[in-house]
């Protein structure tokens, strides 16, 4: 092990190792805006496309259709190709959806900007978790791990307040061709900067083989499960009907509600780095797993009666689920170190399948109940649910909430340590 940490005996530039690091996080900060983006415009999007809920959910879920059914793939070429031209490439598929999505004039074209955003970014939170792994010692993994999701979680923050303030100032298409800009940008210093470490390892596992092996684990399903229920709240609440939710059923105006919904994203990116590190330091990863999801499910469960309770009671609330929700980060270096070293990127683009299937099928499935509870009423063209019908629809979280709780249960501590090649 080299002084800056890196496997494999070689040194490793240390301004090189932090600058791949620090790019590959910018992605993920860009990534998470483009997932949260559609939460600030909600109104403009069933307005100008004359389409309800459902409609709206299945829209902003294109993106997590195409991130999700990626996953596996990018995992595999992740092990053989590594991160500099496929985060690269990435970046630049990102930025040409958010183009198409600004100048959509049918939902159709809407969902295939949509849709490109989504298989573009899904280069990024495994390609960034392959730079840690190739430049940095397995005991800053989580830490690391931890480190871009809070980057990520900033992004979603830029997604919520900062954005709904220029969609109320320019519009919607002119939000998201700016981010169409900054993906181009960004996909450009990638390919400037970041470096591959040489690395022959992989050798003698066929992509086939990788994957069985990755699928044989069984860390790496639990793992995968309790990954989509600490996001889901955050995807499908925080990502797309936290505003709206916040506005109906607690009479708060866009901008309170997206201020409101951006400390999940805070919290998160407060703890996230903490809770890696702790689990680092500690060498657990199972005993935050379930403190996490115990959180979660606390949290969601208690929703319904923040109507009859004063405004800091939701403030602690959404403060702890952001909190509760970066455990995810310790659930990613249990399945790495569950699995052998030449699948690890194939093990941890797995379970991001199940992480990033939260919100295409949470997202889509809350606008599906709160359409089926639907009473008509309109305001603008745009379709105004009831208190009862958001209870309703948003039963399914705390019922996501349990199921991770089961799955960091019946984990198997790993005590930090990483199997060997």
């Amino acid at each position: 092990m080299d002084s800056n940490g890196a496997a494999g005996g070689r040194a490793a530039p240390g301004a090189l190792a932090w600058a791949a690091w620090l790019l590959a996080s910018l992605f993920f900060f860009y990534a998470l805006a483009l997932r949260v983006a559609p939460s600030v415009m909600v109104d403009e999007l069933m307005r100008d496309f004359a389409i309800g809920g459902a409609v709206l959910g299945n829209l902003s879920a294109f993106y997590f259709y195409a991130y999700a059914g990626l996953q596996i793939p990018i995992g595999m070429m992740m092990d053989r190709v590594g991160p500099r031209r496929l985060m690269g490439a990435g970046a630049a598929l990102a930025g040409m959806g958010c183009l198409i999505f600004a100048t959509a004039d049918s939902i159709v074209m809407a969902y295939f900007g949509r849709l490109l955003m989504g298989a573009g970014t899904a280069f990024s939170w495994v390609g960034a978790l392959t730079v840690i792994v190739q430049w940095f010692a397995p005991r800053r993994f989580a830490m690391l791990a931890g480190g871009t999701q809070a980057f990520g979680m900033v992004g979603a923050i830029c997604g919520q307040r900062p954005l709904s303030e220029v969609v109320a100032a320019f519009g919607w298409q002119a939000g998201m061709s700016w981010l169409g800009i900054f993906g181009v940008v960004l996909a450009l210093t990638i390919f400037a900067v970041v470096r591959d470490r040489p690395h022959t390892a992989h050798a003698a596992t066929g992509i086939a083989a990788g994957l069985r092996i990755a699928m044989a684990e069984r860390q790496t399903w639990l793992s995968g499960v309790f990954g989509m229920a600490m996001v889901t709240p955050t995807a499908a609440f925080g990502g797309l009907w936290a505003v709206p939710y916040l506005m109906q059923v607690h009479g708060m105006t866009r901008a309170e509600a997206a201020d409101l919904t951006t400390l999940i994203f805070v919290s998160w990116a407060v703890g996230a780095p903490l809770v890696g590190g702790l689990s680092d330091r500690l060498r657990t990863r199972r005993k935050l797993m379930v403190a996490g999801a115990a959180t979660a499910l606390l949290c969601f469960g208690a929703l319904p009666l923040t109507t009859i309770a004063p405004l800091w009671v939701l403030v602690v609330l959404m403060a702890a689920q952001g909190i509760a929700a970066s455990s995810m980060a310790v659930a990613v270096a249990l399945a790495r170190e569950a699995a052998p070293v030449e699948v690890s990127s194939t093990a941890m683009g797995l379970v991001n399948t199940f992480v990033i299937g939260s919100g295409a099928v949470f997202q889509p499935l809350i606008g599906f109940l709160l359409d089926l509870n639907w009473d008509g009423r309109l305001a603008e063209g745009a379709r105004v649910y009831s208190p009862a019908a958001y209870d309703w629809a948003l039963s399914v979280l705390p019922i996501a909430c349990f199921c991770g709780l089961i799955a960091a249960l019946m984990s198997r501590e790993t005590r930090a340590s990483t199997q060997s090649a």
